[in-house]
């Protein structure tokens, strides 16, 4: 774990990746080299937060797969005659007869395939969703307060080169 102090007074700013503590001060002067790591550390907590957006997508894609899976296990018990809309890839898709609507094939991970019954098949499938529904709860979380802490690090950035331009120490 890296710690980093820039200045101990005020609030902490915290990233939830490396465990940085950024204590940034809004009523000292800010001098060159605090600016230019202030502007590092708002970088690094932008990557962050764009690795933790795709992670929210890849969930909610995984959910909406998941969806579809329980809407198509239910309705292929309510078909007269078994037929269903299979994708095969590719947007192609043909109609297929199910010999036996009540058998499923499950992946549960690490590319283990396991039989189960059509309503265990929903039942499983519900559960990986509220998992994948906690998931992107907590993964939104730590968005926002990367988001926030980003907020405070532009604040105080702008602070610091209207400082900086009122001394004169900036030149455009």
């Amino acid at each position: 774990m890296e710690n980093i102090h820039i200045r101990s007074q005020d609030w902490p700013v915290q990233s939830a990746i490396k465990e940085w503590h950024i204590l940034v001060s809004t009523q000292q002067p800010i001098d060159q080299r605090e600016l230019m790591m202030l502007q590092q550390y708002l970088q690094e907590y932008g990557q962050q937060a764009e690795i933790f957006v795709q992670q929210l997508q890849l969930l909610e894609n995984g959910r909406m797969e998941a969806l579809a899976a329980i809407e198509s296990l239910e309705d292929m018990l309510t078909t007269d005659d078994g037929t269903v809309l299979l994708q095969i890839g590719g947007g192609a898709s043909v109609r297929a007869k199910v010999m036996d609507p009540e058998k499923v094939l499950l992946a549960i991970g690490a590319e283990v395939v396991v039989e189960r019954s059509n309503k265990e098949a929903v039942e499983f499938l519900q559960e990986r969703v509220m998992e994948m529904e906690a998931s992107a709860k907590k993964v939104a979380e730590t968005i926002d307060r990367l988001r926030s802490q980003m907020n405070e690090i532009n604040k105080r950035i702008e602070t610091g080169y209207q400082q900086a331009m009122a001394s004169g120490e900036m030149q455009e």
